[in-house]
């Protein structure tokens, strides 16, 4: 019988790119655990306990995976909040704010060296709480979507499986950051309306209500979905490659330093591809925020196709480096707590006696 639908559609996506294709395979018969679930992704995951501090798939795996992203989006994006607030401002007001240089002279000379870190407490809360939704989420996605899918569709169509996992934790992520996500523009991109975030939020409350704090969740799921998705499924998939075919022995073997480092050069090669692929819908988030009564429609006409890619190479910057800094601080996150760390995806064996690779 041909494999379900949920495997048959994940095949349809740009992003997936099996090492072959099976005509019918016969859907897996899965033996669950007592507990229930079978963890396909773990299936050669650590062979001493000593070694890790929890199961792989616990609660409190999940936990400290959703610590590890309070950690790498909070503290990331705070970190970045001038070159944010430069970059926001080049997408509202293209005319006064040319170039990066420009406009971090400017809002020297304006706002002086405080005024470059505007709006940092609602970026640390906000980011914060998405980073516990995408990362904790994320992996119980991961391994939600593997149980559902079997462990020969799991190796075949794992490319989907990243994608269908973080989409669906950004999903939720996007909704715990929205609210926060509108004070920080606001702050930042309209002068004179709020200087932190006690002013901003009563008097956005009190000018609109609660939609003021959620007319942008939709535009960043525009934004944020996509950006997630290619950060997830490539850093994923270089990881893979760089294990298989430049770090020249593999990962069981490479101390904690080196997989730090394979991880943090492939968190940035995912993010330079995350700030392209995200940035015509941040643009039109940055614009929607600082103007009242707008929809992202009429925000995105008016921008056009041009205006949308303004502030491309700030994003670019920032967002490479914060996305190779987070899954640098994450990873650290599950090496200091000893976590669990499946080791590389490997055909199973039932699958190789399928293909005939086996004796």
């Amino acid at each position: 019988m041909y494999p379900t639908t949920l495997t048959q559609l994940s095949r349809a996506n740009p992003f997936n790119a099996p090492l072959f294709s099976l005509q019918e395979i016969e859907e897996p018969k899965q033996s669950l655990p007592a507990n229930g679930q079978s963890r396909n992704l773990a299936a050669a995951a650590i062979a001493d306990s000593a070694d890790v501090s929890c199961e792989f798939g616990s609660t409190k795996y999940y936990a400290l995976c959703g610590f590890g992203g309070i950690l790498s989006c909070g503290l990331t994006h705070t970190a970045v909040v001038p070159l944010d607030l430069v970059k926001c401002r080049i997408q509202v007001d293209p005319d006064k704010y040319k170039s990066i240089g420009k406009g971090f002279s400017l809002t020297l000379k304006e706002d002086g060296a405080r005024g470059l870190a505007k709006g940092w407490a609602p970026t640390f809360i906000g980011y914060s709480m998405q980073g516990l939704c995408k990362f904790g989420f994320y992996e119980m996605f991961k391994i939600f979507y593997s149980d559902m899918l079997g462990e020969e569709n799991t190796y075949l169509w794992r490319t989907s499986l990243y994608l269908a996992a973080s989409a669906s934790a950004e999903f939720f992520a996007d909704i715990a950051l929205a609210p926060m996500e509108a004070c920080k523009v606001r702050i930042q991109t309209c002068p004179g309306y709020a200087n932190n975030l006690r002013q901003c939020a009563p008097k956005m409350f009190a000018e609109e209500g609660v939609w003021a704090f959620y007319k942008g969740v939709v535009p960043l799921w525009m934004r944020q979905i996509p950006y997630t998705m290619m950060k997830f499924a490539c850093f994923e998939r270089t990881v893979e490659l760089l294990y298989k075919h430049v770090v020249p022995k593999p990962r069981a073997d490479c101390t904690k330093a080196e997989q730090l480092i394979v991880t943090f050069t492939a968190g940035y090669i995912a993010g330079v591809f995350c700030a392209i692929v995200s940035h015509p819908a941040d643009s039109v988030v940055s614009v929607l925020n600082k103007e009242s009564g707008s929809t992202a429609v009429q925000v995105l006409k008016k921008l056009g196709p041009k205006g949308v890619w303004k502030g491309l190479v700030a994003r670019i910057i920032m967002i490479g480096t914060l996305t190779a800094l987070q899954w640098f601080i994450y990873d650290s996150v599950k090496v200091y707590f000893r976590l669990p760390r499946p080791p590389p995806p490997e055909m199973p064996e039932s699958l190789k006696k399928k293909l005939g690779l086996t004796e």
